[in-house]
């Protein structure tokens, strides 16, 4: 004999962990969107160390501000790229 409420509840666990699963997709793509924004907003504003051409100067001190996350970063990431072995070193905490 066939038990439809056990076919039922099965069918909709597997539909409630496909949802689930496309959600957290769709997050890691908007996340990743995000940082990507962030990049571009911080290469836009701080463009001159690379060669592009700097927004006016008044503009970019009022945006300074909201870029204290990527500054820190920035200067994360040329510090390792000086010393790439002492970076990995300092994350795998071999002292």
């Amino acid at each position: 004999m066939i038990d439809f409420k056990k076919i039922r509840k099965s069918m909709d666990l597997f539909w409630d962990v496909a949802v689930q699963v496309q959600r957290n997709k769709a997050t890691e793509i908007i996340e990743f969107e995000l940082k990507e924004l962030e990049n571009i907003f911080v290469i836009l504003l701080m463009g001159s160390f690379i060669g592009l051409p700097s927004p006016p100067a008044a503009m970019a001190m009022e945006l300074i501000p909201y870029l204290e996350d990527e500054i820190r970063l920035m200067t994360a990431r040329s510090d390792f790229a000086q010393d790439p072995i002492g970076g990995l070193a300092g994350i795998l905490d071999i002292g």
